[in-house]
């Protein structure tokens, strides 16, 4: 939450001619409701299991394309499996802790999982989410440290990666 991948996956995708899609976003236009009323509405659980199906359903229906994932889309359902076929790429944009915190304080109203922190109880829980899903985040075929750069230059540096 807060790396950039829809960002730099809108930026790629226009760089490229290849069709940009939002996990988030299909799962909002399937439910027609925000994330954040799913959230407040079903419940994560309900949101997880709604997550994992579009995905799965979204990867046996597409090919060619740029997918940003939610935060937590590799780490429930073994959807990181999903990320493992040779004919997948995907990347693990690494944000630090301090550049998440500032692109995520402004943000909590949008976002149900961080409604309502303090800027503390936001730091802490950048740390433990980043913790909790490391193993998971680290099956990404490729990392990409974006601290310090545009979504134009790290869409660069996957073009690179990728050889398009």
């Amino acid at each position: 939450m807060g790396s950039g991948k829809s960002s730099v996956g809108r930026v790629l995708s226009h760089k490229n001619a290849i069709p940009f899609y939002d996990l988030d976003q299909l799962i909002s236009q399937i439910e027609q409701k925000s994330i954040a009323e799913l959230f407040k509405s079903s419940g994560e659980v309900y949101f997880r299991k709604k997550e994992s199906q579009v995905f799965k359903e979204f990867l046996a229906s597409n090919n060619h394309f740029v997918l940003a994932l939610g935060g937590g889309t590799p780490c429930y359902a073994n959807n990181h499996e999903l990320l493992k076929p040779e004919d997948i790429q995907s990347i693990y944009l690494k944000t630090s802790v301090d550049v998440l915190m500032e692109r995520l304080k402004g943000e909590t109203e949008q976002r149900p999982l961080l409604a309502n922190l303090s800027d503390q109880e936001l730091k802490e829980y950048i740390n433990k989410h980043l913790f909790d899903r490391n193993y998971y985040y680290h099956q990404a075929k490729f990392t990409i440290h974006t601290d310090g750069k545009s979504k134009e230059e790290i869409a660069a540096e996957i073009q690179s990666l990728l050889g398009l």
